[in-house]
């Protein structure tokens, strides 16, 4: 886990944010001064592969594990299944990670959309006009816009428009989800910002609370506070995904368990 959660900073999260804001704004030279290049080094992408060296350990963690309790190697049912497994019961706990999961994105939006409408929010005046002079506020509300949409997206997992497309939609609508649409990214961004969160608290502990303290008296607590929250989040949408996994699983021609 250290591979995946640790040793990865805040960058890879930065990057995937920030590569669609690019490819878009690119041909209005929007985001001034920024390209793939400078969002995705090389050092951000060997962090990417070191994160993909972790799930790979991973997997065969879980697949030890599957094999030496008897389950199934490939859906991980066994012939005395725990009840929290069961779809009621994934149903239910999965919904209250679900709300933790669009929470936590939708507090950090709102700071960051307040900056982009010049209110002050959890920062100093004197911060909010440095921002200002540099088009700073704008980019984080192009951030704050990729939180809300992922939180939207969140509530899929528990929604009926989450396992079915909604009618409206052309071509898909009416035709069921397939799972892995929704449970590839999410765990994807689960672990980014799991990884960028402790990278945040890590800089706390390591700097000192005098200094964090004093970081915030002089910018505000909203430049940090939100920041310090995403573990939370990411904990809790892995949760929310694994639930909506259970729900969605079905028959599995390997084992032929329900």
């Amino acid at each position: 886990m250290g591979l995946i959660l640790v040793v990865p900073d805040y960058r890879p999260l930065l990057g995937l944010a920030y590569a669609p804001i690019v490819l878009v704004g690119e041909p209005l030279n929007w985001p001034p001064d920024v390209s793939l290049g400078n969002v995705l080094p090389w050092p951000v992408l060997n962090q990417v592969l070191c994160m993909a060296g972790g799930v790979l350990w991973a997997g065969a963690a879980v697949a030890y594990r599957r094999r030496t309790r008897g389950a199934c190697a490939r859906c991980g049912r066994s012939d005395e299944p725990a009840r929290w497994t069961d779809p009621e019961s994934a149903a239910r706990w999965g919904r209250w990670a679900t709300v933790v999961a669009v929470a936590v994105p939708l507090l950090y939006a709102a700071t960051r959309y307040a900056w982009a409408l010049g209110i002050p929010l959890g920062i100093t005046e004197e911060f909010l006009r440095e921002g200002q002079a540099v088009g700073l506020w704008w980019a984080g509300a192009a951030l704050a816009t990729l939180a809300v949409g992922g939180a939207i997206l969140t509530l899929g997992l528990i929604r009926p428009w989450g396992e079915t497309f909604p009618r409206w939609i052309p071509i898909l609508g009416g035709r069921r989800v397939p799972p892995r649409l929704a449970i590839v990214p999410a765990s994807v961004v689960s672990v980014l910002v799991t990884s960028a969160g402790l990278m945040f608290i890590r800089l706390v502990i390591t700097d000192g609370l005098t200094e964090t303290f004093a970081f915030a008296e002089d910018v505000g607590w909203a430049a940090l506070g939100p920041e310090l929250l995403w573990p939370l989040w990411g904990a809790a949408l892995a949760a929310a995904t694994l639930a909506y996994h259970y729900r969605r699983r079905s028959w599995c021609e390997h084992c032929d368990r329900i």
